[in-house]
């Protein structure tokens, strides 16, 4: 069938293609638009949600929902990605000129730290973002005890630390809103009678308030610091100074500050009797101790405890690694000194030895034993130990070994030779000596092999059926041994060939006559061979033969392991060999024909048949054979005359029977 198509069925055509294109495009759209769809953030952070938005302060940006102010975006993993790093963020919006970064005095919070140590970077339900009251945040840092004392500063009660400092920084100290004395007087009217009379009609007004009382709390009425000084609390200012109507009120009465004390303080209760005195307390400064209206301190001390010396004495402040107890604790350097006046040198308390025994009673004990070390005996305890701390055990001044060397200085050059005892290389001259006292001499902690054992206990223990060294069995251990150091191998007190010898003359009266030697022996190498301690096998021997040979005759070890093995050599040399020494050649036992006559008749029709009937007495058997191993059955050397090797003997010589 035919299809005509006109022009209106044509338009027609068109206009449903169009539509089906239009529909196609509208629901294509809708699907990626549905599938594209952003999210905000809260629509998956929606802890966040209910946890922030409903607080009372939230932070604007968070309000607006401005996540990407700060954070980047991460997609489907969560993570937290800051666009700056810290502070840097926060100033982005927050201008460091705006938070006195560049004024005299910034919070050390804010220098150092960082802004979310105190505020919560999106909401919170205390005021400028704080994550917790602002007490609660300063507190963190800054005791809460100091603050909250018996009486409390009222203003601090009621407005909070806010009141007289700012939270970021400032041009006063302290971080106060505006300079110390005037600030006070913003609240305490100097005009009043009331004031005027609490401070002696004394033109206060014009000094530090804090001089005497405390700004924020204090278990002293008016706020008074924790120790204060009799006048003061009185208002007996005049006692010291001049009257407050004078031309120069707080002026002195005299210019001598020891005479002013000692109106009050009589110089003969605070000397104690002691006639040793305190630098600063002979040269009449006692304020450069004390304050003399009041202070936080007991007994109006400048500084607390220690850091009071330390001021004087920075060494003894140095950080260490042992100091000692009484200083690092309680009551510190005054545990031992006295801080005016002694009877005994340093300012101590009582007598230097006395001193140290009272916390160490058992160290005293030493003085009961037969022998003690000197410095200890003439209670001389600092000249071995730091009396404040070192960083070295047991307070000792220095390495062990160099307090040694400071009275045994010709210890430190005896000691400097090829091999030094551990504990003399590690400096620990107390693993074997006590260093105040013992019953052994030269202040041992033990005698004789009970002393090695301490280290050396594996290689003393007894062992069932061992064969053992005489000396070693009877715990002779210096017999051989020099306990400090030395130059023979072993700490030896000399060379083997001469210390082995002094027992066993035998040896030396055989090599003193023999012809040759062995090269161990020679060389004074006894131990190549022998233990000098110990073993299982006779003799002390390191090894049986022909083990123990071939360790060091690898040559012939490797040739008796390829080739026919003479059977003497298989099993012991010592059956033609002599192991230190002989009047023959080689170390033999004896002469050649005396060794091999032992296995092979030389009588013999065999032998001299095989030997062409020469007299044996004439022969040299090494001279063919070879006496440990050969790829000939007979043990002939490896390159052999051709006439020999085919046993025609007579192309050379005459043959006759005899």
């Amino acid at each position: 069938m035919r299809i005509v198509f006109t022009k209106k069925r044509i338009s027609v055509l068109g206009a449903v293609v169009l539509l089906c294109c239009i529909v196609l495009y509208a629901g294509i759209g809708s699907a990626a638009r549905k599938k594209f769809a952003g999210k905000e953030c809260l629509d998956c952070h929606t802890k966040f949600a209910d946890k922030y938005l409903g607080m009372k302060y939230v932070h604007e940006v968070v309000k607006e929902k401005k996540c990407e102010d700060c954070h980047l975006r991460h997609g489907i993993v969560p993570k937290l990605i800051l666009k700056k790093a810290g502070n840097d963020l926060c100033y982005e919006c927050h201008s460091q000129e705006k938070m006195g970064m560049n004024k005299k005095n910034v919070h050390t919070a804010l220098k150092r730290g960082k802004c979310i140590s105190c505020h919560n970077p999106h909401a919170s339900p205390a005021a400028h973002l704080l994550d917790a009251d602002i007490k609660d945040v300063c507190y963190r840092c800054h005791k809460k005890e100091l603050f909250e004392k018996k009486i409390v500063h009222k203003v601090l009660q009621t407005q909070g630390c806010g009141a007289c400092h700012y939270s970021h920084s400032s041009d006063q100290q302290n971080l106060l809103v505006k300079a110390e004395t005037p600030l006070c007087l913003s609240c305490h009217d100097s005009g009043k009678q009331a004031f005027k009379t609490a401070h002696g009609n004394y033109p206060v007004q014009d000094k530090s308030c804090m001089i005497c009382h405390n700004p924020h709390s204090s278990d002293q009425p008016k706020l008074m610091k924790e120790s204060a000084h009799n006048p003061v609390v009185t208002g007996s200012c005049d006692m010291c100074h001049n009257a407050s109507n004078g031309v120069k009120p707080f002026a002195l009465k005299q210019e001598d500050i020891s005479g002013l004390c000692q109106q009050c303080h009589s110089l003969d209760d605070l000397k104690a009797g002691g006639d040793k005195q305190h630098a600063p307390f002979e040269g009449g400064m006692c304020v450069q101790c004390h304050n003399p209206h009041s202070s936080e301190n007991p007994k109006l001390l400048m500084e607390r405890g220690n850091k009071l010396c330390f001021g004087c004495h920075p060494d003894k402040g140095e950080s260490i690694a042992f100091p000692h107890a009484p200083v690092a604790s309680g009551r510190g350097c005054l545990s031992c000194h006295m801080p005016h006046a002694a009877k005994n040198e340093h300012l101590l308390v009582t007598k230097e030895t006395d001193l140290c025994f009272t916390c160490h009673e058992k160290t005293k004990d030493a003085l009961k034993f037969k022998h003690q070390h000197s410095p200890f005996a003439e209670e001389m305890c600092t000249s071995c130990h730091n009396p404040h701390g070192t960083n070295f055990p047991r307070l000792l001044k220095d390495r062990t070994d160099k307090v040694c060397y400071s009275c045994h200085t010709d210890a430190e050059t005896a000691f400097q030779k090829n091999t030094v005892h551990n504990p003399v290389q590690m400096g620990e001259c107390t693993s074997c000596h006590n260093a105040h006292g013992s019953d052994e001499a030269k202040l041992l902690k033990a005698t004789g092999a009970k002393l090695c054992e301490q280290c050396h206990g594996d290689l003393m223990k007894e062992v069932k059926d061992n064969t053992v060294h005489p000396p070693f069995a009877e715990g002779l251990c210096l017999g051989c041994h020099d306990p400090h150091a030395s130059n023979n191998d072993g700490m030896i007190l000399q060379g083997q060939s001469v210390l082995c010898l002094k027992c066993h003359t035998n040896v030396g009266k055989e090599l003193q006559t023999s012809r040759s030697r062995h090269k161990p022996v020679e060389d004074g190498l006894c131990t190549k061979c022998h233990s000098p301690h110990q073993t299982k096998l006779q003799n002390l021997l390191l090894a049986q033969a022909p083990d123990m040979c071939l360790t060091c005759h690898k040559d012939l070890k490797d040739r008796m392991n390829k080739q026919n093995t003479h059977p003497p050599a298989a099993g012991d040399c010592l059956v033609c060999h002599k192991p230190h020494g002989s009047s023959e050649e080689k170390l033999l036992a004896q002469p050649v024909l005396g060794i091999c006559s032992q296995c092979h008749d030389v009588n013999a029709d065999s032998f001299k048949r095989a030997h062409i009937y020469i007299d044996a007495s004439v022969m040299n058997c090494p001279s063919c054979h070879d006496p440990h191993a050969s790829k000939d059955p007979k043990f002939f050397k490896e390159n052999i005359h051709a006439p020999f090797a085919g046993r025609s003997c007579d192309d050379c010589h005459i043959v006759t029977k005899r």
